[in-house]
């Protein structure tokens, strides 16, 4: 199946609508994210959206500070409010009134929330841990603001957790590799974490979401018990049959390949579930997953991550280029969804 991008304007703006947060993440550094959120932003401003901006880490530096790159710089407009730091506020290029100063103090100063008042550019550097990036949404959307959108450094997937932000957009393209084959292979790995299946179960999701730690089984009746390991990396320590209850364990922490590697030696394989709160708990490898549910392992996750869009970069920061249109032609047969190329949608 193939879908046309040029000359309509993108879909999943309409979609974007129904949510209160968006994060805008990068399979690597250099996939597009910028230009992305630039497209959204501007988007959004011209259907009248009330808008937040804030970021994880830096975002929106001119040249890039590994390959030396030029890079787009964020653009907002009128009405639109944004946090960034104190020192990258008195660098910005445009009219605004501040609105709150944050009383805890980062490298670079207080944090600046603010709103503008004549559009322009800036540079934002915003929280350093998911959990003042969830106050800073709670406080955007108290304040009336439609859309809080977090643009997130580097290629942090944390902040695409459907504890933090209610929907995401995925970001793609050949500095993730070079090579189609191998782009489309690292992008469907990706996706299908994203769109793992939600457990079926209101009432044993509701139980395990409480759960801060460690490693528990869970019975038929979903009944919950602690198996007293509190990290899977004290797995192969134990002397106790962790399946004794049952055949799905909840993990509340991350889940390596030492985790699935394990559970691959056990006999019960073909009848195990795996639960994790949600896909950016997974810190695996395609290699390792695809052993593990060959062997009939299940992965199950509490939240799903709302996939709103995929998005496809076609140059790379060397300066290696593939084509875009066979790119998001091949891309979009694969994960069975459209891919944009923002630059090529007027």
């Amino acid at each position: 199946m193939h879908y046309q991008t040029k000359n309509i304007r993108m879909p999943f703006i309409t979609d974007l609508q129904k949510y209160k947060s968006l994060s805008i993440v990068g399979l690597e550094k250099n996939t597009g994210k910028t230009v992305c959120l630039n497209y959204v932003l501007n988007r959004l401003h011209a259907i009248g959206r009330k808008t937040a901006v804030t970021s994880i880490g830096i975002d929106g530096e001119r040249v890039d500070q590994v390959f030396g790159s030029h890079k787009p710089e964020i653009i907002l407009y009128d009405g639109m409010q944004f946090i960034t730091s104190e020192k990258h506020y008195s660098g910005r290029q445009l009219l605004s009134k501040v609105i709150a100063v944050d009383s805890d103090s980062t490298a670079l100063g207080r944090l600046i929330t603010a709103e503008v008042v004549c559009s322009g550019k800036v540079l934002l550097s915003g929280a350093s841990t998911t959990e003042k990036l969830r106050s800073q949404i709670n406080y955007f959307v108290s304040n009336g603001l439609d859309i809080t959108i977090v643009d997130g450094a580097l290629s942090r997937l944390s902040l695409a957790s459907p504890s933090v932000t209610d929907a995401m957009i995925l970001c793609t393209g050949a500095a993730v590799s070079p090579n189609l084959r191998q782009l489309i292979l690292k992008t469907k790995f990706t996706f299908d974490l994203i769109n793992l299946e939600m457990i079926n179960n209101s009432l044993l999701t509701d139980k395990l979401s409480k759960i801060s730690s460690g490693i528990w089984c869970v019975d038929t009746d979903d009944n919950i018990f602690d198996l007293d390991i509190p990290s899977v990396f004290l797995l192969e320590k134990t002397t106790k049959d962790i399946f004794q209850h049952g055949d799905t364990l909840y993990v509340s922490g991350a889940v390596s390949d030492k985790l699935l590697k394990y559970l691959t030696t056990k006999k019960n394989i073909a009848n195990q579930t795996l639960i994790v709160r949600d896909f950016t708990k997974l810190f695996i490898t395609p290699e390792m997953y695809n052993t593990y549910t060959k062997k009939g392992g299940k992965i199950r996750v509490l939240q799903q991550s709302k996939l709103i869009a995929v998005c496809l970069n076609p140059t790379s920061p060397n300066g290696y280029t593939i084509d875009s249109a066979e790119a998001c032609k091949k891309l979009s047969e694969s994960l069975e969804v459209p891919v944009w190329d923002i630059m090529k949608i007027e």
